[in-house]
């Protein structure tokens, strides 16, 4: 009876193992056919989508990547199912390799030529393609105007002893044209307290750009008459 009750014992052992065993190979199968259906769904996203959404995207393709070939392990048979990885891999490289490039080409035609310096300026002192050659200040406003000021003396001067007369003849340019910005939006609101600062930071940046302008412009004579 104790020999009986041992070997049916062992049996519903065997039982559970095998059916552990094809449940993880099913399982891993499902992953491996996760992995390959959806790098055929990704590819036919939407170019503008992709681009929009490319490091999460990136980042997911790369987990499921994982994933299959982890599942490969609980398969007895792991010929097809490395082909059918191997396939979609090659596959999603081949397509990861054209998104980035044209990624690339984006980024490097959105940036200004190595000549454009007034484009440059511009970006540097207002953040990128906030102002264009136009001059157009109407993205100020009473409630950013303070910012603007802010932002533009920091980096005049964290970088005022590299510019040029001609890189200070264009800050002058737009300074003058914030300026004149301002004069509107004071009258659409500007915080009295808000107005104090600005004018704090004028009368400091004043003196010290019309200083470092004019030693930029003795420098580059004194420099040609060499």
């Amino acid at each position: 009876m104790k020999k009986g009750i041992v070997l049916l014992g062992a049996a519903v052992m065997a039982l559970n193992l095998t059916s552990c065993k094809n449940e993880q190979e099913e399982k891993a199968k499902v992953t491996v056919d996760h992995y390959s259906t959806y790098v055929d769904s990704v590819s036919t996203v939407a170019s503008a989508d992709v681009k929009a959404n490319w490091e999460a995207i990136a980042a997911r393709s790369e987990q499921q990547l994982a994933e299959a070939k982890a599942a490969l392990a609980n398969l007895k048979d792991k010929t097809a199912a490395e082909e059918k990885v191997t396939a979609a891999e090659t596959k999603y490289n081949d397509w990861k390799t054209k998104v980035e490039a044209e990624v690339a080409a984006e980024k490097a035609a959105a940036m200004p030529a190595a000549g454009d310096r007034p484009t440059i300026l511009r970006n540097a002192f207002f953040g990128e393609g906030k102002l264009g050659q136009d001059m157009n200040f109407n993205w100020v406003n009473k409630d950013n105007i303070l910012s603007v000021y802010q932002n533009f003396t920091k980096t005049f001067y964290d970088n005022e002893k590299s510019y040029s007369r001609e890189d200070f003849d264009k800050i002058k340019q737009m300074y003058e044209a914030l300026d004149a910005r301002k004069n509107t939006v004071e009258k659409e609101g500007l915080s009295t307290g808000d107005n104090l600062k600005i004018a704090a930071i004028k009368t400091k940046f004043g003196p010290v750009f019309k200083w470092e302008r004019g030693t930029a412009k003795a420098s580059e004579n004194a420099d040609a008459k060499k």
